[in-house]
């Protein structure tokens, strides 16, 4: 089988975050997704091992940013290949507070969506969080940087726990 037919699905990369107990926890994710309008609600997968979803599950809140093509490599390393056990990932990019209480950078960001977790669903290595969406804005008018733009033109990498990753 050819995973890599996976890299051809249409999809974004975001920044998921959130704050519980005093600790901000934040990850870039490849599976953020609209499902339903009435009311607006969106999924999103993060890996069960990532510091983010135990937050995210604390919080019962988290929140999405669109990375738009502004971003370099460094800017998704920071959110994308550290861990929020011991490192900042707000620090260096600056930090600002949803409407759900969650931690966002609003650099190389073009939208936001601050959700109140309404339903966690167990996916195998996965989690697929489910949030109301009660807050939603452009940020800049930016394009959106999209999972085949970073592999073709930002040459990145697909780590262990994204949901595409193939071993």
């Amino acid at each position: 089988m050819d995973l890599t037919a996976f890299f051809t699905m249409t999809s974004g990369l975001y920044v998921i975050s959130a704050e519980a107990d005093g600790q901000k926890a934040g990850c870039v994710i490849n599976t953020a997704v609209q499902v339903t309008a009435t009311p607006p609600r969106i999924s999103v997968a993060v890996n069960k091992e990532n510091v983010t979803a135990g937050v995210i599950a604390k919080a019962g809140a988290f929140t999405v940013t669109a990375i738009d093509q502004t971003a370099d490599m460094p800017y998704i390393g920071n959110f994308g290949f550290r861990t929020s056990a011991d490192y900042d990932k707000f620090e260096k990019y600056g930090c600002e507070t949803s409407a759900v209480g969650s931690p966002y950078s609003p650099q190389h960001v073009c939208a936001l969506f601050a959700c109140n977790l309404v339903e966690t669903v167990d996916v195998g290595t996965h989690f697929l969080f489910i949030g109301d969406v009660v807050d939603a804005e452009r940020l800049s008018s930016e394009e959106p940087l999209t999972y085949g733009y970073y592999h073709a033109v930002l040459k990145g990498k697909t780590p262990p726990k994204a949901s595409s990753y193939q071993g």
